[in-house]
């Protein structure tokens, strides 16, 4: 009783001294991030000021196929993987900084055999009686146990400290997925459009071999001049010399999917090697107001997140300046003989609180203060400097997208007039009324046209993709499906 009486004593006088303790250090306060009322850039390319509707931006495009390599993108990405494991190791790291509020209990157990000395300083002075052992079997068994009390807060900001790189862990995961999502869009557009692009070079190949095969035959029968007939070739020739790199960048793109996919480079090629039309953009794209982008951007949430983390760990620094207070104790039993190790005359404990302070270090903990002050100035910096970022990233994205419609539009309208001048130069050049180098200047025109063409329509595209990824599109549905870190709670579960 009387050591449960001293436990209950001492423990309730050092609570109401935890209790009445504050943690030091300042208070985070997210900053007030300013954002402009609309974006800078007109909407002139199909986007609208609704609500953003970017959770699976993907599927506006309508293609079956790429809907299937983003799903497997995302259950076997390698970047993704890693990302994750990112987050399991910042919610353990969570839970040793929170266990650190709690009293640490421990248990032991010994035999040992020991020898006194006859001659030690004490004993050796003393008229000892016959028969006094020097030799003894010392048996012993009990609980030890310390808390240390976070009277000033310093454990509670480290917790603070570690929920927030939990969720700064979290959106950097997320932010992973945003480009996965982004990068598999990208290269399976290109490939799609390098396909497009050797269809129309072949296309011209087989129009120019049988504008060869005909000047070659004009030749023969003396209506044209050898130099028609070698102009013919040139042109032939230049335009099959652009099928090799247009391979070569196909297959890059479908490579790089492989890779994204986690599998070898070239899994996809059999998959992929038939020609499909290009993904496009649907007619209109909602994409919201500049305020929402600071709650969507992933890159923006785990900067926001970084700076509470900083902001807690300026106040782990300054509970080193304050006395620490812990409760250490200790119960059990300890015997020379086996036979009465457990009985009440063997039963041994201590108990009490112990104070430690630091009164002087040559400046370490001030020094320490500054350095974390400085942390936080700098997550602060990064802060700001990420919401800038993500503005001008969707303003580039509104402006590439808009513009390069109007530059489509315009070269829709330079093929067809380059295929009515390609029909008029032969047409003239049949009846004797013109030179081949007219025909050669509207083939070589008419193929430059649907080219630059080609190269338009997916571009739109792709600029479309960059302008999902700006707008922080993709994560929502993942988040959905997992337990949430916004608020900074860690998750108690293991994987």
């Amino acid at each position: 009783m009387k050591l449960n009486h001293a436990f209950f004593r001492t423990g309730f006088g050092l609570a109401i001294l935890f209790a009445a303790g504050c943690a030091v250090g300042p208070d985070y306060h997210r900053p007030n991030g300013s954002a402009p009322p609309q974006w800078g850039e007109a909407l002139n390319g199909g986007e609208t000021n609704g609500a953003a509707s970017v959770a699976g931006w993907w599927k506006n495009f309508d293609d079956a196929e790429l809907n299937s390599l983003i799903d497997r993108a995302v259950q076997s990405n390698l970047d993704l993987k890693i990302a994750a494991a990112r987050v399991r190791e910042a919610r353990a790291q969570y839970r040793i900084v929170s266990a650190d509020q709690w009293p640490s209990v421990g248990t032991s157990g010994s035999y040992t055999r020991d020898r006194e000395s006859k001659h030690q300083p004490i004993l050796g002075s003393l008229p000892l009686p016959p028969g006094v052992p020097f030799e003894n079997n010392v048996y012993q068994a009990g609980f030890d146990a310390a808390w240390e009390l976070d009277v000033f807060g310093g454990t509670r900001r480290a917790e603070e400290a570690a929920k927030a790189e939990v969720a700064a862990a979290e959106y950097g995961r997320r932010g992973t997925l945003v480009t996965l999502l982004a990068e598999v869009a990208r290269n399976y557009v290109e490939a799609r459009g390098y396909q497009r692009q050797l269809a129309i070079t072949r296309e011209n190949i087989t129009s120019q071999e049988q504008g060869l095969a005909l000047t070659q035959d004009r030749f023969a029968h003396g209506l044209v001049s050898d130099l028609d007939v070698q102009q013919a070739t040139t042109l032939l020739a230049i335009t099959r010399a652009g099928v090799p790199t247009l391979e070569r960048a196909a297959q890059a793109s479908i490579h790089r999917l492989g890779v994204l996919l986690g599998q070898p480079p070239g899994a996809l090629l059999t998959e992929m090697s038939a020609a499909a039309p290009i993904p496009a953009a649907p007619p209109e794209v909602p994409v919201g107001l500049p305020s929402e982008l600071l709650l969507r951007r992933p890159d923006v949430r785990m900067a926001e997140r970084q700076l509470a983390a900083a902001t807690a760990q300026i106040g782990v620094a300054t509970a080193d300046l304050f006395p620490k207070f812990s409760l250490t104790g200790a119960a059990g039993f300890e015997s020379v003989s086996a036979g009465d190790w457990f009985s009440g005359g063997s039963k041994f404990w201590s108990l009490g609180p112990t104070v430690q302070w630091n009164i002087f270090d040559a400046g370490r903990i001030r020094a320490n203060i500054k350095v974390r002050n400085a942390w936080q100035e700098e997550a602060l910096g990064n802060y700001e400097r990420t919401v800038l970022a993500s503005f001008e990233d969707v303003e580039n994205a509104l402006v590439n997208y808009a513009k390069e419609q109007v530059r489509r539009r315009s070269l829709e309208d330079a093929v067809k007039s380059s295929r009515e001048s390609l029909n008029l130069a032969n047409q003239l050049y049949g009846n004797g009324l013109a030179n081949f180098i007219n025909v050669l200047d509207a083939e070589r025109s008419l193929y430059q046209a649907q080219d630059q063409l080609v190269q338009s329509e997916y571009s739109v595209s792709l600029d479309l993709i960059a302008l999902y990824k700006a707008l922080g599109g993709g994560w929502e549905e993942d988040a959905a499906q997992k337990p949430s870190v916004e608020s900074g709670q860690a998750e108690q579960q293991s994987k």
